[in-house]
C-alpha cells in the first residue's frame, strides 16, 4: 500500500525540483528526503525520479503519483473545511422534537433564528405528542427537545433548561354562576363535570397532582385531548376544562377564562439537551433563541 505521507514528500520534491529545496521547505534533512522516495519507490516497484542537470525529474509514475498526492491535499483541504463548518454548526443536521403548544408558542422564533445564523443546517423538526421526546434526545435521534418535566426529575446525561412555567386557567361556559368569580380556588371546580384537555403524561399530571392537593379527583366527562376541541365542549356547555395559558390561542367566544389558586396548577416547560452537545454552536444559539422566545 502506498503511503500517503511519502507522496506528499514526492510531491514537493517535483514541485521545487531538488531533494534539497524540498528538505528546505519541509524542514528535513536532504538525507532524509532522500530515503522517503526510495521507501516509496519500493512500495510503487518503479522509479519515482530521474537526474536533470543539478535537480530531478518525475518519472511517468512520478509524475502520476505526484499529481495524485495534490488531489488527496485538496481532498483534505476540503475535508478540513467541512469538519471546520460541522463544528462551527454552519452545516449539518440539528434533530428537534417538541410538543403541541411549544410549537406555535416557541419554535417559530427560534427556527427563524436559525435560518438566519445557520443557513446551512438541516433542521429535523417532529412534532411528538404523547409521547416522550427525552429518549430521541437520549439515543441521539433528536438534539433538542422541549418538554414537560417534574423539577426534581432529572435524567442521567440530559441539560434541561428552564425555558417557562405554564400555569393551567380554568375554562367555563358563558353564564356558569363560577364565572362571576376573578380568580376560583381549585376547589370550586371539585363538584363540576370536567372536559378532559391533555393526553395522559406530564402536562396531565400536573393538573391531577394539584387537584389532589386541592382534596379531589376531577370528573372526567368528555375527552378530547386537544386545546381548541375542548374549549368547543366547553362552549356547547358540556362541563369545564382546565387549559395551561399557552393552550388558550385566540380563544372561542362561548368561554370565560379564570385564574386558578390554592393551588394553581403549573406544568414547567425546559428544553433537554444531551449534556455532550452543548458545546456546539448552533445548539447553544438555539437555547438561546428559545429563552428570547419566552421573553
Amino acid at each position: 500500500m502506498l503511503d500517503v505521507r511519502r507522496m506528499q514528500v514526492l510531491r514537493a520534491v517535483v514541485t521545487s525540483g531538488s531533494v534539497t529545496a524540498a528538505a528546505a521547505n519541509l524542514g528535513y534533512t536532504p538525507s532524509a528526503i532522500s530515503q522517503q522516495v526510495a521507501a516509496l519507490e519500493k512500495q510503487a516497484g518503479m522509479p519515482l525520479l530521474e537526474r536533470a542537470g543539478r535537480g530531478v525529474r518525475p518519472t511517468a509514475a512520478g509524475r502520476l503519483l505526484t499529481e495524485h498526492a495534490g488531489i488527496i491535499s485538496q481532498n483534505v483541504a476540503e475535508a478540513e473545511a467541512a469538519l471546520a463548518d460541522l463544528r462551527a454548526g454552519r452545516t449539518g443536521r440539528l434533530g428537534i422534537r417538541y410538543f403541541a403548544t411549544a410549537g406555535s408558542a416557541l419554535i417559530p422564533a427560534a427556527l427563524a433564528w436559525l435560518r438566519r445564523e445557520h443557513p446551512g443546517l438541516q433542521v429535523d423538526l417532529k412534532l411528538i405528542d404523547p409521547e416522550d421526546p427525552l429518549l430521541e434526545v437520549e439515543e441521539g435521534r433528536a438534539d433538542l427537545a422541549i418538554v414537560v418535566r417534574p423539577r426534581d426529575r432529572p435524567r442521567e446525561g440530559l441539560h434541561l433548561v428552564h425555558l417557562l412555567d405554564d400555569p393551567y386557567r380554568a375554562v367555563l361556559p358563558k353564564g356558569h354562576p363560577l364565572a362571576a368569580k376573578r380568580v376560583l380556588d381549585l376547589a370550586d371546580l371539585a363538584t363540576e363535570p370536567w372536559v378532559g384537555s391533555e393526553w395522559p403524561g406530564p402536562c396531565l399530571d400536573v393538573v391531577l397532582a394539584a387537584c389532589a392537593a386541592a382534596g379531589f379527583s376531577p370528573n372526567f366527562v368528555v375527552e378530547s385531548e386537544d386545546y381548541a376541541t375542548a374549549q368547543g365542549f366547553v362552549a356547547a356547555g358540556l362541563g369545564l376544562s382546565v387549559i395551561p395559558r399557552t393552550g388558550l390561542g385566540a380563544g372561542n367566544p362561548g368561554v370565560v377564562v379564570r385564574r386558578l389558586r390554592r393551588p394553581e396548577p403549573v406544568r414547567a416547560v425546559y428544553a433537554a439537551v444531551r449534556e455532550n452537545a452543548l458545546g456546539q454552536p448552533a445548539v447553544r444559539g438555539l437555547l438561546d433563541a428559545l429563552r428570547d422566545a419566552v421573553r
